[in-house]
């Protein structure tokens, strides 16, 4: 059993982080981790290399992935731990949300030149490419997502910050959002549970649809992220107590994404931590 803190939600350069994944793993390790989760978006093109790293370090590293999808227009993220990332149908299902993905991403630039914003996709690209994967896959597999849009904006001085970029344009509010259809969390979750993962729901407080929660609990979601970023004391509160109702697995995480412009997206890793035997129910339960 791995012994100390772990923190259960992490991204790298596999998808909207700025760390590869070995640096990530190395961050975890001098915060004093016992265990880190790599969670990137739609992909789990940067798993290897930390478990590469994380045998060299002696930190445990957990293989997850986030998927990204949709119930009533909003978007829901769904955590998977410890799925076969090299089931054939998985890697399948993952190319098919990073192409969905990707027409968003097409159809957020459109929206921000008709804003009067000169942008095109290929300068987003190319904002990726800076922070391309370390490791030997060269990119294979990678995510673009609105953080690489957003530090576009920022060099095009459109918006001085993160936070602006997404309250001003490309979050639930902006004017450049837009959410094209994917899959339910439904699901999302017969595909974890398909993979032989574990399921998870991501920061439900950002959300606002607890009834939206209960019924994840009826379909099946094995666990909660109770402790996140962007949770204040009442909500890590309210799910903790939901999850014991439940009998379901409490889980947590920074959400690291790295720094832009010297800003730490969402948290810095380790600032939101769950013992690390959870790991032991995260494999049980796949």
């Amino acid at each position: 059993m791995v012994v100390g803190k772990a923190d259960l939600h992490n991204h790298t350069t596999a998808s909207d982080g700025t760390m590869a994944p070995a640096a990530v793993v190395a961050r975890a390790k001098a915060a004093g981790l016992a265990a880190v989760a790599i969670t990137d978006h739609d992909t789990m093109a940067g798993v290897e290399e930390a478990l590469e790293e994380g045998r060299k370090l002696e930190i445990a590293v957990v293989p997850g992935v986030e998927l990204s999808t949709v119930a009533d227009g909003r978007d829901i993220h769904m955590l998977a731990y410890y799925p076969d990332w090299h089931n054939a149908l998985w890697q399948e299902r993952l190319a098919g949300l990073r192409a969905t993905r990707g027409t968003r991403n097409e159809m957020i630039i459109e929206r921000l030149v008709q804003l009067g914003i000169p942008v095109t996709m290929r300068e987003v690209e190319q904002i990726a490419a800076e922070q391309a994967l370390a490791g030997s896959d060269k990119g294979k597999g990678k995510t673009i997502g609105r953080p690489h849009i957003a530090e576009l904006l920022i060099r095009k001085g459109a918006v001085a910050t993160m936070a602006e970029a997404f309250d001003r344009y490309l979050g639930e509010d902006g004017t450049a959002y837009v959410n094209p259809p994917r899959i339910h969390p439904f699901e999302a979750i017969e595909w974890i549970r398909e993979a032989g993962g574990t399921s998870v729901i991501a920061h439900p407080g950002l959300y606002g649809r607890d009834d939206l929660v209960e019924q994840l609990i009826g379909k099946g979601v094995q666990g909660i992220e109770v402790y996140h970023s962007d949770h204040g004391p009442e909500e890590e509160r309210r799910y903790a107590e939901l999850a014991r109702k439940h009998g379901l697995i409490i889980t947590g995480g920074s959400d690291f994404h790295g720094e832009r412009q010297g800003e730490v997206f969402h948290g810095e890793i380790g600032s939101r931590t769950v013992d690390a035997a959870v790991l032991e129910q995260l494999r049980k339960n796949r």
